[in-house]
């Protein structure tokens, strides 16, 4: 089953007597549980996975021998089926499921489980910038239980919660909590606005709803915080509703998001520059620079300029700003109030689309289309080779190469010592080139019976060595 940080969540429904505030904690969520479980679904993928031949002879052929070719065979890569797990819940009676875009990324099938009944389904729209897919149950009339959305600003911190997912594997599984934090930025997509929630999520809960105790969606579970893969420790994030309800209607409609375009490169105002720059606090997004025949470029805003509101919103942080700006329909008319000079000023502009912007599309094409991966069967993780998004977003060195860990078995002598998104650089202090012959190369130092010696740089980006005892 293939490793994610995600979770799931579901709240408490409409069913309870109206003598009981949304606030108030039932005897029972059981009658909740009732009536939102027809309409969370499981989700399983299948995808093709590249692995190699551990088969290895003590002799090597001369180069020419007719016996070469042959026993080449036992030495080339294999492929075979992998699956991965995950939750949805559905939205329209004819079979629209809301789900993570990390739960069928690169899926070649996608089976849908409604109760006991399996259907095939098709992806409608993903985006991978804010987790979130929307797929299409195939070839069936039924009318299916759908769950309605919620107002995620109105959920507060220490409100009642209900999960429902399919931790594991095992199916339906319900779980409550509360709401621990809002507006959380764990670095996780370029809209980072998670709910935090302490009801109990673990993996293959990814892609499901967080309701409210009317049984209304607050939120999509994405990730956790789990130490060592250890599971559930009462961290978990979901995507407001809100921020989702938006982009799940344009993948619906267009099956791809339109989201608005300023066109500028913004970083934090810090206490040091609000001094300089006479505001009475740190506030708004510093313009460090500005995108040529941008909208922004056209309004006349400059590098230096510090926006403080934008269409009537207060940008209280620098963050806040690509949130509100990606909301906001393409081809608006919107007024920015403007820092500049000690003065403040309003600048009129008509919003762009990102997705046709050319710094969305070199993002774009930095993204590989379909990651090749291998199964190590040795330690039984699968990697990927390390390419230049990675080293981009991580800021590690442009020459380096390496293996980064995708998934972990609970099987895997590395479990407690390594983490998913890990990356090994060195065996046996040997530069890893590519992850074709990993398996090999591993299989080579057990026979040898000697430690694996791996060099790593983990989730922090510090280098750190590594002996490991193949059994």
């Amino acid at each position: 089953m293939r490793i994610f940080k995600k979770f799931i969540i579901i709240l408490l429904i409409s069913s309870f007597s109206s003598n009981i505030s949304a606030n108030t904690r039932p005897d029972s969520f059981a009658d909740l549980a009732e009536k939102l479980m027809p309409s969370v679904v499981n989700i399983s993928t299948t995808q093709t996975i590249r692995t190699t031949n551990n088969n290895q002879f003590p002799f090597q052929f001369p180069p020419g021998s007719p016996f070469e070719d042959m026993f080449k065979e036992f030495q080339r890569p294999t492929e075979r089926k992998a699956s991965s797990l995950g939750s949805g819940f559905i939205i329209k009676k004819e079979g629209v499921v809301v789900t993570n875009n990390h739960v069928i990324a690169n899926a070649e099938d996608i089976i849908v489980r409604v109760g006991d009944k399996e259907y095939k389904a098709e992806v409608l729209g993903s985006d991978p910038y804010a987790d979130v897919a929307v797929l299409k149950i195939k070839d069936s009339k039924n009318d299916f239980e759908v769950v309605e959305f919620g107002d995620s600003d109105k959920a507060r911190v220490g409100d009642w919660v209900v999960a429902i997912g399919n931790p594991f594997g095992l199916g339906g599984t319900v779980t409550s909590g509360i709401i621990s934090a809002r507006n959380r930025d764990i670095n996780l997509t370029r809209y980072d606005d998670f709910i935090q929630t302490d009801a109990s999520i673990n993996q293959g809960n990814s892609g499901g709803p967080l309701f409210n105790l009317k049984g209304e969606v607050i939120g999509i579970n994405t990730a956790i915080i789990a130490p060592g893969q250890a599971g559930s420790i009462g961290i978990g994030f979901a995507i407001p509703a809100n921020a989702a309800s938006n982009i799940i209607d344009q993948l619906i409609k267009y099956g791809e998001t339109r989201r608005g375009w300023l066109g500028v490169r913004i970083q934090e105002v810090t206490k040091e520059i609000a001094e300089v720059e006479n505001l009475k606090k740190p506030s708004g997004a510093l313009v460090a620079s500005v995108g040529e025949k941008s909208p922004a470029d056209k309004a006349g805003i400059k590098a230096g300029d510090i926006i403080l509101e934008f269409d009537g919103k207060k940008i209280d942080t620098m963050r806040k700003l690509p949130k509100v700006v990606a909301s906001t329909d393409v081809g608006k008319s919107v007024t920015l109030k403007i820092w500049r000079n000690k003065k403040l000023i309003d600048k009129r502009l008509t919003l762009g689309r990102l997705e046709s912007s050319s710094e969305f599309k070199e993002k774009k094409a930095e993204l590989p289309k379909k990651t090749k991966e291998l199964d190590v069967d040795t330690l039984k993780i699968t990697v990927r080779d390390l390419n230049s998004n990675d080293i981009k977003t991580r800021n590690l060195n442009k020459a380096l190469k390496g293996a980064v860990i995708v998934e972990i078995s609970k099987r895997s002598p590395l479990v407690g010592l390594l983490n998913v998104n890990d990356v090994i650089i060195e065996i046996q202090k040997k530069p890893i080139q590519k992850i074709d012959n990993l398996d090999n190369l591993i299989k080579k130092v057990k026979d040898k019976g000697q430690p694996l010696y791996l060099t790593i740089i983990n989730n922090n980006n510090q280098r750190r060595y590594l002996g490991v005892k193949l059994k």
